[in-house]
């Protein structure tokens, strides 16, 4: 990585402006997954201890606009009343992250009533030495999003006036070239904290060195959401395994009965080129065996597992089955570097769960057999915590997005930003 990060700047007596990703789901207004959170603390614990004059700390909580819209047309549809205010109040409000950050960071955490404007600068010009304060969701300012350059720089150029020194630590929004992620950079030293750092580092090897056999895992609903993912790792790899929704697109391609799993029509010429490339760069590439078909999309319906050439006309494919699982497994337990993103079934329903299950296991196998194995965030990221083995992998991505575009061999805007080191 060749961005300066905390360590490379002088932070004492300094005012410190930092993006933090807490991005975090709420349910009636409780944190369900602090996992974010808590992986920024190790760059938050480090600025505190360098003794700055203060630390303003901001980051977006959903997309109170977007959402709002959506739940409101549920709401409609229901014949239920929709209160907006009451929505974003519960779903998009910074309190309960402030409260939590409190307990974590076992200090008092002031919050802005806004992100920007006269109310939010008063509050900054107020802090005193060593407090830290928490700016009120970036999204409720439409500049923030805005793709208008200049909306964006006069809301960066407010936020910059809260500090001496801007650190990016919020990898999962680093593909967004937002005002409080890409733009106010521009007008500060901008450096890397811990977290962006590790990303960067884990995912970069990923890409440019790593270490011989490597496999990625691949799986998830749509090969539209991991085309450029495919055509770039295609030509990096040893060896892809594809399972989830996006295996019957594959099928399809080579002229395979799928029954009614998942099919993108218009990807089946895609399908059929990717075959052919990964021939061309003697990839290996692994499509499932045998799968879990059920007779509905439902928890509680009729499962039986079938041959890949005997998915019955009116069956679903729901998960990779037993013998999938046992080729997959046996191919990440002989890798040197693995990246996993996406589940290899409809892994929300438990009954569907367990060849995404069986994956997480594999992970740690290698990890414990010297692999350096990396999940890619997203609904990886969550499979491998409900499984109970995210600290036994080398590295789980926070960021989902962020983390597909940096494997499709992306510029992320907010890590171009960053001041390069000399």
């Amino acid at each position: 990585m060749n961005k300066k990060t905390v360590r490379d700047i002088d932070l004492r007596g300094k005012r410190v402006l930092m993006r933090v990703d807490f991005n975090v789901p709420l349910k009636n207004g409780v944190i369900q997954d602090d996992i974010r959170m808590r992986a920024a603390l190790p760059t938050i614990n480090y600025v505190l201890d360098q003794k700055p004059k203060y630390l303003v700390l901001m980051s977006h909580l959903g997309d109170p606009k977007k959402d709002a819209q959506k739940a409101k047309e549920k709401a409609g549809k229901d014949g239920k009343p929709f209160d907006e205010a009451k929505y974003i109040e519960g779903k998009h409000k910074m309190k309960p992250v402030v409260e939590h950050l409190s307990e974590l960071l076992h200090r008092p955490v002031v919050l802005a009533p806004a992100a920007i404007g006269p109310d939010a600068k008063a509050i900054v010009d107020s802090l005193k030495e060593g407090e830290v304060l928490m700016l009120e969701n970036t999204r409720f300012h439409k500049a923030e999003t805005s793709k208008d350059a200049a909306d964006r720089e006069s809301m960066a150029k407010e936020l910059a006036s809260y500090g001496d020194v801007y650190v990016n630590d919020a990898f999962g929004t680093a593909h967004r070239p937002h005002a409080s992620t890409e733009t106010v950079a521009r007008f500060l030293p901008a450096v890397a904290g811990f977290l962006m750092e590790k990303e960067l580092d884990y995912l970069g090897k990923a890409i440019e060195n790593p270490a011989k056999p490597y496999v990625a895992v691949l799986g998830g609903a749509k090969i539209s959401g991991k085309i450029d993912v495919l055509q770039n790792l295609v030509g990096k790899v040893d060896a892809l395994l594809i399972g989830g929704g996006m295996m019957f697109t594959f099928y399809k391609a080579q002229g395979m009965e799928i029954g009614k799993s998942l099919l993108e029509e218009d990807k089946i010429e895609l399908a059929k080129k990717i075959l052919v490339e990964a021939k061309a760069n003697n990839v290996r590439l692994l499509l499932p065996v045998d799968v879990l078909v059920a007779d509905k999309f439902d928890n509680a319906a009729a499962t039986k597992v079938v041959m890949v050439n005997a998915i019955p006309a009116d069956w679903a494919g729901v998960d990779i089955g037993p013998e999938t699982t046992r080729i997959f497994a046996e191919e990440i337990k002989k890798a040197k570097t693995v990246v996993w993103n996406g589940p290899m079934g409809v892994f929300e329903m438990s009954n569907f769960a367990k060849g995404t299950t069986a994956i997480a296991h594999a992970m740690a196998d290698a990890t414990k057999a010297g692999a350096v194995t990396i999940v890619g965030g997203g609904d990886s990221a969550s499979a491998i915590a409900q499984a109970g083995l995210d600290k036994q992998v080398s590295h789980v991505s926070t960021g989902g997005g962020a983390s597909l575009e940096f494997l499709e061999g992306k510029v992320l805007p907010g890590v171009a930003a960053l001041n390069d080191k000399a």
